[in-house]
């Protein structure tokens, strides 16, 4: 049984009249999102839909759904298992909790093809999911290590800022960062490797929340007057530029004299407008936008018998102070 009703409810008129078939016939092609309120997940969303201008005459639909905030893993847990349960063609997931998610594609047995975006599962659990499409998050994590060392030639003390504890995704951002800068895999904390120390607070687990990202930032800042700079795992707190602005505030001149240095994934439209400003010295960042269409794309092939690549890759920009004007320009 199809979920007709949900695939009405995804398609406007006129993604209706631009298919062959009408809306109670597309065969879902369903994308679940960590959170709703996250800014980064909108443009997965405008991938979503770029993809359905070519689904719709195929007869299938790119449905685009989350829970209202990617603090409540437990929601999305559920809307997964609710989609497994009335019936999908395909589904891609960006798991917020990644065991709970794994536990869940467990009990369907296989009868969906699954494939994760953005973020994926644990590797001992990669069988459940036929491939990954999305960000090398572990190289993310190496090239915000390179920029930090390019700024911090002689080590410091450092804070990572991540999201949810059990976000695979965002785990290999920071050993790809901590593996950077100790010059060997394999280091859990940063105690004095090559001059570089995580301090004792961090690193902060914000849960992908912008108000907490920022409200534990200032915390940290005032608690720990040696502390030398952020690398934040996920751009969370730039999503709310009036609180980032009031947390920077006390460092823009550090900032500038580079006696201080932030740097972060993510090239929304909040974090260039703070790069331009200085407020934020490098951002590393993904490509949100392609990541959905593909996964749409690599679900309708899945949904049609067709054999797809273990991994797709979807790129990395580099954004400086330098080239902050250019920097997106594939």
């Amino acid at each position: 049984m199809r979920i007709s009703s949900i695939c009405f409810a995804a398609l406007g008129a006129a993604a209706i009249m631009a298919g062959s078939a009408s809306a109670k016939d597309y065969k879902t092609l369903a994308l679940v999102v960590k959170g709703l309120d996250n800014p980064y997940f909108d443009l997965m969303h405008q991938g979503c839909e770029r993809a359905n201008k070519t689904l719709h005459k195929e007869g299938y639909s790119c449905y685009y759904t989350g829970p209202a905030t990617a603090a409540d893993e437990g929601a999305e847990v559920r809307i997964i298992n609710d989609l497994l349960t009335k019936g999908v063609a395909a589904m891609a997931i960006s798991p917020s909790n990644a065991p709970a998610v794994a536990e869940t594609l467990k009990r369907d047995a296989g009868k969906t093809p699954i494939i994760t975006a953005d973020a994926d599962l644990l590797p001992k659990d990669a069988a459940l999911r036929k491939t990954y499409v999305g960000t090398n998050n572990y190289e993310l994590g190496v090239k915000l290590g390179e920029q930090l060392k390019k700024l911090m030639p002689k080590g410091g003390n450092i804070c990572l800022v991540l999201g949810n504890p059990a976000a695979e995704n965002i785990n290999q951002r920071a050993a790809g960062t901590r593996d950077t800068l100790a010059g060997k895999k394999g280091v859990d904390k940063l105690t004095g490797q090559n001059g570089w120390k995580e301090i004792n607070a961090c690193p902060l687990y914000v849960n992908d929340d912008a108000a907490k990202a920022n409200q534990m930032m200032q915390d940290t800042l005032t608690a720990n007057s040696n502390l030398q700079a952020f690398v934040l795992e996920g751009g969370w707190p730039l999503f709310a530029p009036q609180a980032y602005s009031q947390v920077v505030a006390p460092l823009m001149s550090k900032i500038k004299d580079g006696k201080f240095v932030i740097v972060s994934a993510d090239t929304l439209g909040p974090e260039l407008t703070a790069l331009k400003d200085h407020k934020v010295n490098v951002l590393v960042g993904q490509r949100p936008e392609e990541m959905g269409y593909q996964a749409a794309m690599v679900m309708h092939d899945l949904a049609t018998g067709k054999t797809v690549k273990p991994i797709y890759y979807t790129g990395l920009d580099t954004c400086t102070w330098a080239n902050a004007n250019t920097c997106l320009k594939h």
